[in-house]
């Protein structure tokens, strides 16, 4: 008995479902753009040495990223700024003279929390034995609070765009049925290799511009169409 009334739950169940009509929906895509002068830059650089003999080329890559480092410590950096990306020690045939040799390879990420003194870093880092600076990035300490009003801008574009194609049709929008985000974070201009910078001291004048950071947000928004 308790079968066949199961059973007829289930059946009523579905002949209710299937009268059921379906809920006319608008779907839209809504765009919140947030711009910011950045007030952080990360420098990534390399220090890489080569020589006949694997130990000696190791120890003097290590003893230029340790004035490296001791620079970088001066200038009151905190030790979380300060990243090491990779450490290489590689052996090399050179084709030319038939013979071999070793290249030592450090590279690290530093974070300055002031602009103001990137020209002291730079020229530092090269007078402390960088060899090689592979970019800059730019980040700002309101990344959080921007992407929250770049969430909000978003949102009020798919709002706005819902209401103007129902409008355009003599209807209204209802409460919001479903919601996608896809978040690209903040983008900033090019990295600015070393071939594009120039020593202060040579220049006479700054030698980045930070430009602005786009933080962009885009949903897809599903609103009841009434």
């Amino acid at each position: 008995m308790k079968q066949v009334v199961t059973l007829l739950l289930v059946l009523l169940s579905t002949i209710l479902v299937a009268q059921t009509p379906p809920q006319h929906t608008i779907d839209v895509t809504g765009i919140g753009v947030v711009h910011i002068v950045p007030d952080h830059v990360t420098v990534s650089v390399r220090v890489e040495n080569t020589g006949k003999e694997a130990k000696a080329v190791k120890q003097l890559n290590d003893a230029t990223i340790s004035e490296v480092l001791s620079f970088v410590k001066s200038m009151k950096i905190d030790d979380k700024d300060i990243q090491t990306a990779y450490i290489s020690l590689s052996k090399n045939y050179e084709y030319n003279t038939k013979t071999y040799n070793y290249a030592a390879n450090q590279s690290m990420k530093i974070k300055l929390r002031d602009l103001s003194q990137y020209e002291k870093l730079l020229n530092g880092l090269l007078e402390s034995g960088v060899n090689r600076i592979e970019g800059v990035s730019f980040s700002s300490s309101e990344i959080k609070q921007l992407e929250s009003q770049a969430r909000k801008n978003a949102m009020l574009s798919a709002k706005m765009k819902a209401t103007e194609y129902a409008g355009a049709l003599d209807q209204t929008i209802g409460k919001a049925l479903s919601i996608s985000e896809f978040t690209q974070g903040a983008t900033s201009p090019p990295m600015y290799k070393m071939a594009l910078m120039m020593d202060d001291r040579a220049s006479g004048g700054d030698t980045i511009a930070p430009g602005e950071l786009e933080i962009r947000v885009t949903v897809n928004v599903s609103f009841a169409l009434n």
